[in-house]
C-alpha cells in the first residue's frame, strides 16, 4: 500500500505523458494486493490506464478546439490581405496561446466559403491553415497534422 501512495505523490512530477501508466499501475497494485488474485489486480491496471488515457485524450481535443475556433474566428472577420492578433484563454490557465493572423486568399463555391491564412503562435512560428463558414460561424477546416496517435498511418 505505501508504494501505491509512493507512485500516486509521484504521479504529478511524471506529467501527462505517465500520468494514465502511473495511475493504472497504482489501481492494478493496489487491486491485486487487496484481492490477494493478480489477474483481477492486471485487469483492473489495464482498465484504469484505458480510462486516464481517455480522459488526457479528450481534454486535449478540446483545447485544441478552443485554439482552432479562436484562430477561425479572426479569419472569418479578416479582409483579404489584413492582419489582426488572436488569442486564447482557457479556463485553466495553462497553454493559453496568442499570435497573430493575415488572410492569405477566399475560395467562394457552391458548396462552401472558405478561407486560407497565414497565423503566427507566440513563439515566432508560422502556419498556414483553412477555415470555412459553418452555419453562421467560422470553424478550422485544415485536416489534422500527422502526429503519433495516428501510429503507422502516418
Amino acid at each position: 500500500m505505501r508504494r501505491c501512495l509512493a507512485l500516486l505523490l509521484l504521479a504529478p512530477l511524471a506529467g501527462c505523458g505517465l500520468a494514465a501508466d502511473l495511475t493504472g499501475a497504482a489501481a492494478g497494485i493496489a487491486a491485486g494486493t487487496a484481492t490477494g488474485n493478480p489477474a483481477a489486480g492486471f485487469a483492473i491496471a489495464v482498465g484504469t490506464r484505458a480510462g486516464v488515457q481517455a480522459g488526457l485524450n479528450w481534454a486535449v481535443r478540446v483545447r485544441a478546439r478552443g485554439e482552432q475556433d479562436a484562430v477561425a474566428e479572426v479569419i472569418g472577420s479578416l479582409a483579404p490581405g489584413e492582419v489582426r492578433a488572436w488569442r486564447i484563454e482557457h479556463d485553466i490557465p495553462v497553454g493559453n496561446e496568442d499570435g497573430e493572423v493575415r488572410l492569405v486568399r477566399e475560395m467562394v463555391t457552391p458548396l462552401a466559403t472558405c478561407r486560407e491564412a497565414l497565423f503566427s503562435i507566440s513563439e515566432g512560428k508560422w502556419f498556414v491553415t483553412t477555415a470555412c463558414r459553418q452555419e453562421g460561424r467560422w470553424k478550422w477546416a485544415a485536416a489534422e497534422p500527422a502526429v503519433p496517435r495516428w501510429g503507422a498511418l502516418q
